[in-house]
């Protein structure tokens, strides 16, 4: 890669970030304002006019982000940790204990019952810690199953700490376990999950992703096909 081609990347990657916290403060306005009616109506032909020029150009379900890199973890869009993903808290994952950990407050985009985290949300969050602490134990796989107790409401607007750590390992699969916790009472866990991680087979690797290209369109089947964080080393 040359000097030229890493700027233009690093330049990129600014743009996508910062579009993608602008996405967000927009999502968290837009489920918390009370504006008038008149408003809303002038604020949705706004917003259809920037959909119209980030439509301009638009890649396709089996072609990859020009940024990322499944095999070092970083998915630009990723719903949950994706720098680029309106939907994305985003989270950082960190090692931590011989596990993974990652502090988050959500705000009321991702409500359930009122005040509360929505149920599916505190599964999504799970899934993708879980896979990341298969990835940092040296493992990897596709959710084949996530349990989850939710054992007390998550609260909006609080500071919460995400757990997971892999319970074993036998053949293709991985049982990883973990919690989401008030950060203030990190030992009282809300939510519990349990998930077993399975390394597909080559033939299925191929059969699902042989599709998959990159974003000048040359085939690049991913040779870890999960979706799992990078896992970063540094404290938070």
């Amino acid at each position: 890669m040359t000097i030229e081609e890493t700027a233009t990347e690093a330049e990129l990657l600014t743009a996508v970030t910062d579009l993608g916290s602008a996405l967000r403060e927009l999502v968290g306005a837009t489920v918390t304002t009370t504006v008038p009616a008149a408003e809303l109506r002038a604020a949705a032909v706004a917003v259809r006019e920037v959909t119209a020029r980030l439509s301009a150009a638009r890649r396709t379900r089996d072609q990859l982000p020009a940024l990322d890199d499944p095999a070092q973890g970083r998915r630009v869009f990723n719903p949950v940790s994706g720098v680029g993903s309106p939907l994305a808290p985003p989270l950082v994952i960190r090692r931590e204990d011989g596990g993974v950990v990652s502090e988050v407050t959500l705000g009321l985009a991702y409500e359930g019952p009122p005040s509360y985290v929505h149920g599916g949300i505190s599964a999504l969050l799970m899934d993708q810690l879980l896979g990341s602490a298969a990835i940092s134990a040296g493992l990897w796989g596709m959710t084949a199953r996530l349990e989850l107790d939710y054992r007390r409401p998550v609260p909006l607007e609080t500071a919460l700490v995400l757990r997971a750590t892999v319970g074993g390992n036998s053949g293709r699969r991985t049982t990883v376990s973990g919690s989401i916790a008030l950060a203030a009472a990190p030992d009282e866990p809300l939510v519990q999950a349990h998930g077993v991680f399975v390394t597909p087979r080559p033939e299925q690797v191929a059969a699902y992703f042989s599709a998959i290209t990159d974003a000048s369109g040359r085939s690049t089947p991913p040779g870890r096909p999960g979706d799992a964080t990078a896992v970063v080393d540094q404290p938070g």
